[in-house]
């Protein structure tokens, strides 16, 4: 397909689209790898030649056709992006092209070119790769608002993090220590160490009561609790809240597997927000969605978020946030990508390179040539 007289930036005849459909709920295996056009930028829009997407929790939940608002099958996933501006549409600069940018999308990710707004894009700093910025783009948002504009935390104050070791969490530990707030953090043993190094204490998600170790390391309360786990772990997070503290709940993943609505696990805790904001004891509590807002205020919604992710930004050039790449894969092998992230036995984001990247080693999944 040929660039209009409306576009400017590189001839796309010679390139293809590459891009996963997911076509329902599907096994991993059961994701569609296409090829096509690659897509032309309309008034306001710009193609960007992916260089780096993820795999998140939202993926995963969408294959199962349990995240909450998802389009209808079939549909291209991928939560967020990284890559090279391609070509830009009637109405941008068309100084835009060739900068590299990271961009929050929802849907549409994994694929090698990506139609988006300009006014979406975020530059990444000169000497932030492509797999390094990806790691905090929806992570790193989804932290630094959790943490800063809702929790508001503040030095010397303590929180609680489930799942201090998984996307949103890794980020969510290293941000607060850099806003010199003290963590606790729930995770699986095997995490600890790590955790420890980070200066977190950490606690076994799965001790029996973990309320009770929680305090004996808080006995107020904790100043802040995030948890994406949803169901009862969520009124036990309220209950650890210190006089004037706030809960974050941003995700049901104890409901991951659950037949039925994809809407009643998150309309549950909703329920519960509305009903203890209503509760006369200081304290609040927050259902944390990435998009709220952008229906009601898209200008303040994309000011926000380009501010919030160049603060994110700086904290990864200046060392307090670390990009945790668990490995780097190929489109082609997305199945591979979706298994690894969803196994539970790697710390840092699966991140999916256009196929004519080199991948990194999968030891786990890739299988041992014969003797």
């Amino acid at each position: 397909m040929n660039n209009t007289d409306s576009t400017h930036g590189a001839d796309s005849t010679t390139e293809a689209l590459v891009e996963v459909v997911l076509p329902g709920k599907v096994e991993p295996e059961g994701l569609e790898v296409r090829h096509g056009s690659v897509p032309v930028a309309g008034p306001g829009q710009v193609v960007v030649r992916m260089e780096a997407t993820g795999v998140s929790f939202a993926e995963q939940q969408m294959r199962r056709g349990k995240y909450y608002d998802q389009p209808p099958f079939p549909f291209v996933p991928g939560y967020d992006l990284v890559g090279t501006v391609q070509s830009t549409g009637a109405g941008v600069e068309p100084g835009l092209v060739g900068t590299r940018v990271a961009a929050l999308v929802k849907v549409g990710g994994w694929a090698s070119h990506v139609l988006v707004d300009a006014a979406d894009v975020v530059p990444v700093p000169e000497g932030i790769g492509a797999a390094e910025a990806e790691t905090v783009v929806v992570n790193g948002i989804t932290a630094w608002q959790m943490l800063h504009r809702k929790a508001r935390v503040r030095a010397g104050q303590t929180i609680l993090v489930h799942g201090a070791n998984g996307g949103v969490g890794t980020v969510l530990v290293q941000l607060a220590h850099a806003a010199g707030v003290h963590v606790i953090g729930t995770a699986s043993p095997r995490h600890h160490d790590a955790l420890r190094e980070q200066g977190v204490e950490p606690i076994d998600y799965r001790t029996p009561d973990l309320a009770a170790r929680v305090r004996e390391l808080s006995p107020r309360g904790v100043d802040a609790v995030f948890d994406h786990v949803g169901g009862p772990s969520v009124v036990r997070s309220w209950h650890l809240l210190a006089p004037g503290g706030t809960l974050v709940s941003y995700g049901s993943a104890s409901t991951r597997d659950d037949e039925g609505s994809k809407q009643l696990p998150v309309l549950k805790i909703l329920g519960r927000v509305w009903t203890w904001n209503a509760l006369p004891n200081g304290r609040h509590a927050y259902f944390f969605n990435v998009w709220a807002g952008r229906a009601l205020s898209k200008n303040k919604f994309r000011a926000q978020l380009s501010a919030d992710l160049t603060q994110v930004f700086a904290a990864l050039e200046r060392g307090e946030v670390n990009a945790r790449i668990a490995a780097q894969l190929p489109l082609a092998r997305v199945s591979d990508a979706v298994r690894l992230a969803e196994s539970g036995t790697v710390a840092g984001k699966v991140v999916l390179v256009p196929c004519r990247a080199v991948p990194s080693p999968l030891p786990h999944l890739v299988r041992k040539a014969p003797p």
